[in-house]
């Protein structure tokens, strides 16, 4: 997809403060510092639509990024080593929790691991969350230009072990940098943007 039109509409940290324009809704997640402002960036064509920051913990509401008048990404709070307080942590937690669980409009998860380390525990405490809850997740392996293509595979295998992947679940190489996996990753959500929510 050619994005021409996204606008930042809300940094809501509560349900009644969520946008009822009705479009289908991606969330973003994944650790601190993984790399998910330069996929949104890439994935919109902005340079700085979404702050990158060397500051962990840098998102501490829910953004919805309105994409072509047809979609959003949900940029949720990084989880892991986020330099905040344990109360502001439970907070987020509570906060990504509630509309993760409870909003119709969520097609999917948009989970960002980095490609060239083993998922974290945070990582695969996620990716749990999703699956025990029936929430679709597209895994996004991403700093891929960083490791050679011949080892690739042996990444891809070790990150869908780690986080106990099945056959069937959606696993996309990416690159902010080479703009691999942007494709893929449009088409998939394009996809799941067709597909009702149970």
């Amino acid at each position: 997809m050619k994005v021409h039109n996204v606008e930042l509409v809300i940094s809501a940290v509560r349900p009644e403060q969520y946008p009822e324009d009705g479009f289908p809704e991606f969330a973003l997640a994944g650790r601190s510092n993984v790399g998910k402002s330069s996929f949104i960036n890439k994935m919109i064509g902005r340079k700085s639509m979404a702050r990158i920051s060397s500051k962990p913990g840098k998102t501490q509401t829910l953004n919805f990024y309105k994409i072509e008048e047809q979609l959003f990404f949900v940029d949720v709070p990084g989880y892991g080593y986020a330099k905040v307080s344990k109360s502001e942590r439970e907070a987020w937690g509570k906060m990504i929790e509630t509309y993760i669980t409870s909003r119709e409009l969520l097609k999917a998860v948009i989970q960002i691991v980095d490609l060239r380390h083993p998922p974290s525990d945070d990582d695969c405490m996620m990716y749990d969350f999703l699956k025990y809850h029936n929430i679709p997740c597209i895994v996004i392996a991403t700093k891929a230009d960083k490791i050679p293509k011949g080892k690739w595979e042996k990444h891809k295998k070790m990150v869908r072990e780690e986080l106990d992947m099945e056959a069937h679940d959606t696993m996309i190489l990416f690159s902010s940098e080479t703009g691999l996996g942007f494709d893929a990753a449009w088409a998939e959500i394009k996809r799941r943007m067709v597909i009702e929510t149970e």
